[in-house]
């Protein structure tokens, strides 16, 4: 039976996950969905979109099975996008290929052959691909710092110096630093959004081939490898039995309702479900399910003033945004690097993945996320025929 209050320990534990959740990564959402052509308002519809996604589904995944089912946004995802080229019919197109990986991770959660090949992927090259994906906006931090060193080295110091204490508040740190920084160089206009509450979007998604092979299906691939499936391994790892098919069914179900409203994609967290599946999350391992419903009512709260938060970062130089992107990544940067040469025999294919991918490259329409999967997948295959 549910009780009718949450805990209070896990009352702290979901702000502290919702806290992290959304300031370690909503710079790179922003970034994402701009470069995909969304306007500011589109931007802050598709960030309200999310938050809401992850919020809801985790409030309902974990009520319905009784566990910590902590739920984000692809954070992998939108640094796809971020890298990606704006497809030829602008957002609407962008909105048409997050649909068709939605639709694409329910499948996998109702048709298991979809399932199977998508875990499949030898990890080393899904971790080298997005390791090429997350280079080039890791490297943007250190630009910056050489052409604006006034603004961008005070965001890379105070994230250096307070993930000496505690990894997990870096970025958020780094954020309120950003955020000091656009106060202190704000013109005589002032900095006030010019609305506080968000108000949702629709965006009418537009469908081609070449988006959806180009961003719809990496976007899929990035996001079962590196969120939805470890998200599983998490669970089962804090003795948890979840249904990796119907979670995935629900996520994905998540992605395409909020795809016209610019949301990238919804899918398992993985860091955080971490912290709501530990023992402190509670003592108790049969209430921390509360933890991911108090993270998900938060996550809600925030979400509705994501116009806000949109406003007071328009603000901002980009070279300060790029900065704070870049620096959020860094850890994730450096365990896909980690993950993708674990396996000595994989490395070739693994390095060839990850080249090809940080080129940038763009040929018949297909970016080179695709381009760098199936050129380390080609030489995955040939290795193990001759070894």
């Amino acid at each position: 039976m549910t009780r009718p209050f949450p805990p209070l320990q896990t009352i702290s534990t979901g702000l502290v996950v919702a806290v992290v959740g959304f300031f370690s990564s909503f710079p790179i959402v922003l970034q994402g969905l701009s470069v995909m052509g969304a306007t500011a308002p589109q931007a802050a519809s598709g960030l309200m979109s999310a938050a809401l996604a992850m919020g809801i589904t985790a409030i309902v995944l974990s009520l319905l099975y009784r566990q910590p089912i902590s739920v984000a946004w692809s954070t992998p995802g939108v640094a796809l996008l971020a890298v990606s080229v704006l497809p030829a019919g602008g957002f609407a197109e962008a909105a048409g290929a997050f649909v068709c990986a939605g639709a694409l991770t329910v499948l996998a959660g109702m048709w298991q052959p979809l399932a199977r090949l998508a875990s499949a992927i030898p990890t080393t090259l899904a971790q080298a691909m997005l390791a090429g994906v997350l280079l080039p906006l890791c490297i943007a931090p250190f630009q910056a710092a050489a052409e604006l060193p006034t603004q961008a080295l005070p965001v890379i110091l105070t994230w250096f110096i307070a993930g000496r204490f505690n990894r997990l508040f870096a970025v958020p740190a780094a954020v309120i630093a950003a955020a000091i920084v656009v106060i202190l160089n704000a013109s005589d206009t002032g900095i006030a959004p010019d609305q506080v509450l968000t108000a949702p979007l629709w965006i009418t998604p537009t469908f081609s081939l070449a988006s959806a092979i180009g961003i719809g299906v990496p976007l899929f691939v990035v996001t079962m490898a590196t969120q939805n499936i470890p998200g599983i391994a998490v669970m089962r790892s804090f003795g948890y039995e979840p249904k990796p098919g119907p979670l995935f069914a629900s996520v994905g179900a998540a992605s395409i309702l909020t795809a016209p409203f610019g949301a990238a994609a919804t899918c398992l967290a993985a860091i955080t479900q971490a912290m709501c599946s530990n023992e402190d999350s509670h003592p108790d391992p049969s209430l921390r399910y509360w933890s991911a419903i108090m993270a998900g009512v938060f996550y809600c709260i925030l979400g509705i003033f994501a116009a806000a938060i949109t406003g007071f970062a328009a603000h901002a130089d980009p070279l300060l945004m790029a900065t704070l992107t870049g620096v959020a990544l860094m850890g994730v940067l450096a365990n896909a690097t980690h993950a993708a040469l674990a396996v000595a025999e994989e490395r070739e294919a693994a390095v060839i993945t990850f080249a090809i991918t940080a080129s940038g490259i763009t040929v018949f329409g297909l970016g080179a996320a695709v381009w760098g999967l199936l050129a380390g997948g080609i030489v995955y295959l040939l290795s193990r025929k001759t070894s």
